[in-house]
């Protein structure tokens, strides 16, 4: 009794475990991802795994569907600890091959289809990876890189592969326009060759790994906005999934998600996918979201759990549904970005009024922590909230620049330490030892770079970001990052980059660009500059605006005011 009331006063927020019968602590099993996933298939096979278009694929199925991919890998000569990369939205073929991957003891790769050739050539190369799976549309990105990269083999997934027979049958009759593929080139070989070909392979395929073995690695923009490769465990997954389905009641065997987040980001893998096929729910794949469509999506599938970012919500409020459409949700979570109260309520009002009880909750995170940290309580919010920590995470508010912490009340750092804690940074120990600090009482704390305090309630609340950072429909964008690469035109004296409001994204980049004397600014130079960016960030990252100015305000020891450009993009509101 004496050491549980130590603990309570360190940790505020374990009344809130105590109230809705949440454990304090969790032995985490010492196994690898595919292990969990296979128990899963063990306790319910006959359960639906995932639907895709409709087509349905058990447990059962899809461990065999793991199997054979991890055979197919094997026979094109993945060996344990090779890096594969993963280049996928959430198709049938992507989670699949996560699994595989895992089951011969490799490491997932995670990134974006949508990023720039530069991007990619960097994911590849970091991670030393030889393999890589690749939707068809971005093909051609891919196979650019194959001699830079050294690439040994490229398998390629068309969006019909995961059909049904006559759903792909008819799939391929009325999407008539293929991508074209080398017709000689033996290191590339299409998704369903590959697997037919797994046939080759008959030795063990499936390596024992532990909890503490390096998994997954996914992209960040660290402490610096330069993209860093985030390590992640067995643990580290498996630690979320299990943290997930202990604070949300209504992950229940049968259940299903809308699965919208995608594979490649931490939120998508770890709660949108893992979290559900390790307790037997399942996965409603959408490997491209369309707010025109999510009325369709909604009524066809009937969800239970619907996450995602404010910007999906802010399409779902605004989707033409019957008063009983929602009826089947249960659970609404919300992730990526603040959550204000006015949306919640919005949120809230149009899930009761088309037949939900839900209420939605929010949670806090970052790839460095695996995903989801901290859940706010299902019946509780005001504005800020970020809710309790998971279990087994603990947090605290330290001074900026200090490892002091600070009473309940005061703002500081984030600083969160436990199993969701990633590994650290692939190949840079220095931006590692910057993330994850040794702290007075013994413990690894990761520095978020994110400012919030803890309310009198035992409540964490977020109030704003130490680093530069624009938050555009749930995906992080890094200023610095884009200013370095608009910097290195020849024009470019100096820039920055700001976010700016937009209806539906919540921001957007603009650049704020002087160039060198001699140079005047024009549509070429724009273009040019435009073009610059293209080859080397993804889509979503492009600035919606570019401005050129003589000069802009700095502050008193010259750096680029960039705060006054806030100001004065807001004053034209």
């Amino acid at each position: 009794m004496k050491n549980h009331k130590k603990t309570y006063k360190s940790k505020p927020w374990l009344k809130y475990y105590d109230e809705d019968g949440i454990a304090h602590h969790i032995d985490f099993p010492d196994c690898s991802m595919v292990d969990m996933v296979m128990q899963s298939a063990e306790k319910w096979p006959d359960n639906t795994a995932y639907i895709y278009y409709g087509h349905k694929v058990t447990y059962k199925n899809f461990v065999r569907k793991i199997e054979k991919t991890a055979r197919a890998l094997k026979n094109y000569g993945v060996k344990e600890g090779d890096r594969v990369t993963i280049c996928m939205p959430n198709t049938p073929e992507g989670i699949t091959m996560v699994y595989a991957v895992n089951m011969v003891g490799a490491i997932c790769n995670m990134v974006h289809p949508l990023s720039s050739e530069k991007e990619l050539e960097y994911y590849i190369k970091v991670a030393e990876s030889k393999y890589v799976l690749v939707i068809d549309a971005v093909f051609d990105k891919i196979y650019k890189l194959r001699d830079t990269a050294q690439l040994e083999r490229i398998i390629v997934v068309r969006p019909s592969d995961g059909l049904g027979f006559l759903k792909k049958k008819l799939y391929n009759t009325l999407h008539v326009k293929k991508v074209r593929l080398p017709a000689n080139d033996s290191r590339v070989v299409l998704w369903e060759d590959f697997i037919a070909n797994s046939y080759f392979y008959q030795g063990n395929y499936h390596e024992e790994r532990g909890g503490n073995d390096l998994a997954v690695i996914m992209y960040s923009g660290g402490t610096t906005g330069a993209p860093k490769a985030v390590m992640l465990s067995n643990l580290n997954i498996n630690a979320e999934s299990i943290c997930d389905g202990v604070m949300i009641r209504q992950t229940v065997p049968g259940a299903t998600v809308l699965s919208i987040l995608p594979l490649f980001h931490c939120f998508g893998l770890g709660v949108c996918i893992h979290t559900p096929l390790c307790r037997g729910m399942g996965c409603i794949l959408i490997p491209a979201f369309s707010h025109k469509q999510f009325a369709d999506i909604i009524r066809k599938n009937e969800p239970n759990f619907i996450v995602g970012v404010p910007t999906l919500f802010e399409a779902l409020i605004n989707t033409k549904l019957k008063s009983n459409d929602l009826s089947s949700v249960t659970a609404v979570i919300c992730g990526g970005d603040a959550l204000n109260q006015t949306l919640r309520n919005k949120i809230n009002d149009f899930l009761s009024s088309h037949g939900s009880d839900a209420k939605i909750r929010v949670g806090y995170g970052l790839t460095e922590g695996s995903g989801a940290v901290c859940l706010s309580p299902e019946h509780t919010f005001a504005d800020g909230i970020i809710g309790v920590p998971l279990p087994d995470m603990d947090f605290k508010i330290i001074k900026n620049d200090t490892f002091k912490e600070l009473p309940a009340g005061e703002e500081g750092e984030i600083c969160i330490s436990g199993p969701l804690v990633m590994m650290g940074y692939l190949g840079d120990d220095a931006e590692t030892a910057q993330a994850i600090r040794l702290h007075d009482d013994g413990k690894l704390w990761l520095h978020t770079g994110d400012i919030g305090y803890f309310g009198e309630d035992g409540l964490l609340y977020f109030a704003q970001r130490l680093k530069r950072i624009i938050i555009s429909s749930g995906y992080n964008i890094y200023p610095t990052h884009l200013e370095s690469i608009i910097n290195s035109h020849e024009a470019v004296l100096t820039s920055t980059v700001i976010g700016i409001d937009h209806h539906y994204k919540g921001q957007v980049p603009k650049a704020f660009i002087v160039l060198k004397p001699g140079y005047k600014p024009g549509k070429r130079i724009e273009r040019e500059i435009r073009e610059l960016l293209e080859r080397n960030i993804p889509i979503y990252a492009l600035p919606a605006a570019y401005e050129f100015r003589d000069n802009l305000p700095t502050t008193k020891v010259g750096k680029v005011a960039f705060r006054e450009l806030e100001k004065e993009e807001n004053s034209k509101k």
